[in-house]
């Protein structure tokens, strides 16, 4: 299961969100007091889900919530007054924060867990997939200089290239990016 973070005010409703989530399986809770605390503690953890009981001593919480959803993948609940829930939902649910009435109904509270951690998990896995095609994407812009790099100072075909680049790869059992970079370093100075 996901690691919590848990920001409220309230040592009563800390205490008590606290039991919940671990009757719901969740061990790792990390529990603050204030939006300040819990700025510092999201750089330092690796937390599946933030839940943000507001209003916090600092700050209403709302900023709080779209900060740490943009910034991450994690999944953000926002406990506000069941009079406030709408407007405050209106603001914040475009940055895919989920916000939830108080007080508390403990089945839809799960559901809520449940639903922002298949999100969390969702997204986290389409960032892991964005990284690998950024890097592949990194990877064919250096083999491409290199090649017009070969074909500049070598007066090489782009196939010539290509093959000469590949074969150096597969014979010295190195991949294609360190043979770009070796050539870029070679003959780019």
């Amino acid at each position: 299961m996901e690691s919590v973070l848990l920001i409220s005010s309230s040592p009563q409703a800390r205490d008590a969100l606290c039991a919940v989530l671990r009757d719901a399986s969740y061990g790792a809770v990390t529990a603050c007091d204030s939006a300040a605390k819990a700025r510092r503690a999201l750089p330092e953890g690796d937390y599946g889900i933030l839940i943000i009981n507001a209003p916090l001593t600092d700050e209403f919480g709302h900023e709080l919530a779209m900060e740490a959803a943009a910034q991450s993948g994690m999944g953000v609940i926002l406990l506000v007054k069941n009079e406030m829930a709408e407007d405050v939902a209106a603001r914040v649910e475009d940055s895919g924060v989920f916000v939830l009435g108080k007080p508390l109904n403990r089945p839809l509270f799960y559901q809520a867990l449940k639903l922002v951690a298949a999100s969390s998990r969702r997204i986290q896995g389409l960032q892991r997939e964005n990284t690998k095609l950024q890097s592949k994407i990194e990877e064919i812009r250096l083999v491409d200089r290199a090649k017009c790099t070969l074909i500049q100072v070598l007066s090489m075909t782009e196939p010539q290239a290509h093959r000469y680049i590949e074969k150096q790869a597969m014979d010295m059992r190195m991949t294609r990016r360190q043979i770009a970079e070796s050539i870029l370093k070679t003959y780019e100075t």
